[in-house]
């Protein structure tokens, strides 16, 4: 029950599991367990020493107090100008903004647009604060449900249904985080002229694009701002988080349809952080500018793409375990049902009383299974996004760690999905083990 002092909306406000298995990863390793981490979606590369050396010299230069919140100049241009270059649409730096990393954007975007009772559409699986903003704010969710047999991405004719006169908002993510989906510009040219057909000239799309520098077989990344009528109608969100291995930083950025939106962003960041570190956002323009990062980027993602395909077929020799090839972002999402059926997971999660049933899924005792007997911590398929995950049991395994993590990993896998014995005695014991 919801404490009376509390405001009502608390209550409706959802959380990032990766974050969250973090308390149970601590328990863990307060027992002495060594514990693969397969939850966090962070690159195990340092920022680039170059980058390094720009954010130093301008804290020593003394550039560390308050800056314009919407950012200082050079990083607005700079981003202006990587956006120009990159999905062949002019920008300008009066509609950049900057943000305390990729994240705030999609609160900002929900706070701008949307009302209580407008629809969102949103990728499922997918980012999972997408359906907490949705919740948070009062509009009505409307997942798009992926599905492995098309790589997790998704067709206009898919999309076309979910859209009605109460559409406000669609979102989007490609490369996808947690599938590596990956949309084509064929298909994003499709689902832009469905927009422009079927939504009002207010509805806006937002654009995720974190994961627009991480990307396989020598595919180049696709926007849907590159499309006809969608500049706009985008918010296109980026930031230094993944491609460059800069999560602690918090650098973000927005792409707004007019100067006049990007002013409301402004607005917003004066409201809650004020602005971001100057010293950070003249690294962030360095990320761009200097053609050095471009190699250190290549570097990384290469490393990426052979841990996939190590991993992937490694994967698909357990037994119960069916895994695709993802195209982009840093993640495989395996599926997973056949493996809860063969452990006992799928018949002890049906023999659970109902109000349990609610708090987890076969690939969610799957997950604490794994983590608390076997020491690997993953991600289930509930955990990117409830609404109409039930029956689909799925983990996400981010490959952003050590090829040696990443044998150790699977090896502990193939490990426990032979353990059906000791699975069932973990269900017997799961209350004591996870509270």
């Amino acid at each position: 029950m919801q404490p009376p002092q509390l405001a009502g909306r608390m209550a409706r406000l959802g959380t990032e599991n990766a974050f969250k298995l973090g308390d149970d990863i601590q328990r863990c390793v307060e027992r002495g367990m060594d514990v693969v981490r397969f939850n966090l979606g962070a690159p195990d590369f340092r920022s680039a020493p170059h980058l390094n050396e720009v954010a130093v010299q301008a804290l020593e230069a003394g550039r560390s107090g308050y800056c314009d919140p919407a950012g200082i100049p050079s990083f607005r241009e700079a981003v202006a100008r990587h956006v120009t270059r990159t999905r062949g649409v002019e920008t300008t730096p009066d509609r950049v903004v900057a943000t305390p990393g990729a994240k705030p954007s999609i609160g900002y975007t929900f706070m701008t647009y949307v009302n209580p009772g407008d629809e969102v559409v949103y990728p499922s699986p997918g980012f999972p604060i997408y359906e907490s903003w949705a919740r948070f704010t009062g509009a009505v969710p409307v997942p798009l449900q992926l599905s492995e047999d098309n790589g997790f991405g998704f067709t206009a004719a898919e999309l076309a249904p979910l859209l009605t006169d109460r559409t406000k908002l669609v979102i989007l993510c490609s490369p996808s985080n947690p599938t590596g989906g990956v949309l084509s510009r064929l298909d994003l040219g499709e689902i832009a002229a469905t927009v422009l057909e079927r939504c009002r000239p207010d509805v806006r799309v937002y654009s995720d694009e974190i994961y627009e520098h991480v990307l396989f077989d020598g595919l180049d990344h696709e926007s849907i701002l590159s499309h006809a009528g969608m500049p706009e109608r985008t918010v296109l969100a980026g930031g230094h988080s993944k491609g460059f291995a800069m999560t602690g930083w918090r650098l973000g950025w927005a792409v707004l349809p007019t100067a006049e939106e990007a002013g409301l962003f402004k607005q917003i960041n004066i409201n809650i952080v004020s602005c971001v570190p100057p010293f950070l956002q003249e690294a962030g323009a360095a990320a761009y500018d200097d053609p050095r990062s471009a190699k250190v980027v290549e570097g990384m993602v290469r490393e990426f793409e052979e841990r996939r395909n190590w991993i992937v077929p490694a994967l698909n020799r357990i037994a119960g375990v069916r895994c695709n090839l993802p195209k982009g972002a840093f993640y495989v999402f395996p599926n997973v049902a056949g493996l809860c059926r063969s452990l006992g997971a799928t018949e002890a999660y049906e023999a659970l009383p109902e109000d349990a049933k609610r708090r987890t899924s076969p690939a969610g005792m799957l997950q604490m299974f794994l983590l608390y007997r076997y020491g690997v911590a993953t991600m289930d398929r509930a955990s990117f996004g409830e609404i109409g995950a039930e029956g689909q049991h799925f983990l996400r395994i981010s490959i952003a760690n050590s090829m040696d993590d990443i044998r150790r990993g699977v090896a502990r896998l193939a490990a426990a999905a032979a353990d059906r014995a000791g699975f069932a005695e973990f269900a017997r014991d799961q209350p004591k083990e996870t509270r």
